[in-house]
């Protein structure tokens, strides 16, 4: 792989990207009149750093939902998202979603993928019921990579009032969160939505988010095509051609419902 896409993507000021999102969110509680934020905290990278930029800019007006399905999530995720709230003195509840997971289960008949987008969903329930309840905002935690490739569940991790880090890639969230001085058991960690036992990003996808990053920079930044993207980039068509057919069809996930034009 061509190493100086990622050395181009990387380089960045970084304590200018953090004063953004700071006065990203501070505008946006001001003029919607709000009453602050909501956002879940699973203990990986995207939440990690959206957990500590809240704490630095808006912490009093912060919520953090720590949502985990103990029969499916990692113990040391929740305790890293515990860890996180502790450490900034973050307001927090911690919700066991398995109960209500395994209710659902009842009443539906059997599908695996479905039933694991199910638990993104039911979080989502939560943080809206939070964000009704306190007349607040809910924070989505997807970044430019997940966000492109449509590596979401549409109305589950997908459902947001605010995308403070979709501008950045996935590499460049690692070398925020470095700036941020988030541990570096967080920043390397594999990422994953944890929808199931063993559940991680990279090996469901079946391309690195280093790969993935190079791909979308050239294809979507730069506007070029498949075979040129992976002449620049040294990797294989097939991956290339993988990312990019993720890209076109997961559109319908980042537009609202189609609507009938009459």
């Amino acid at each position: 792989m061509n190493r100086q896409i990622i050395d181009e993507l990387v380089k960045k000021d970084y304590d200018l990207i953090q004063k953004k999102i700071g006065t990203f969110l501070k505008t946006e509680i001001d003029e919607r009149k709000s009453g602050g934020v909501v956002f879940g905290l699973s203990g990986g990278i995207d939440s990690a750093v959206i957990a500590t930029l809240c704490a630095k800019f808006v912490k009093d007006e912060s919520l953090a939902l720590i949502m985990p399905n103990s029969k499916i999530t990692p113990k040391s995720e929740t305790e890293d998202a515990i860890k996180i709230v502790d450490t900034y003195a973050i307001e927090y509840k911690l919700i066991d979603i398995g109960f209500i997971h395994k209710e659902y289960s009842k009443y539906l008949e059997p599908n695996p993928l479905a039933f694991g987008n199910l638990g993104a969903r039911i979080r989502a329930n939560i943080l809206y019921y939070y964000a009704n309840a306190r007349n607040s905002l809910v924070l989505g935690s997807s970044d430019r990579s997940e966000f492109l490739i449509g590596y979401f569940t549409k109305f589950g991790d997908g459902a947001s009032d605010l995308l403070p880090i979709v501008s950045l890639y996935k590499t460049q969230i690692r070398e925020l969160a470095k700036t941020l001085n988030i541990s570096t058991e967080i920043i390397s960690k594999p990422s994953g939505p944890h929808l199931w036992e063993g559940h991680t990003a990279e090996t469901e996808i079946g391309v690195t988010y280093e790969e993935i990053d190079s791909i979308l920079h050239c294809i979507v930044d730069k506007g070029l095509p498949v075979e040129e993207t992976s002449k620049i980039t040294d990797i294989p068509v097939s991956n290339v051609d993988r990312i990019y057919r993720m890209y076109e069809k997961s559109e319908h996930k980042r537009t609202l419902a189609t609507p009938c034009i009459i």
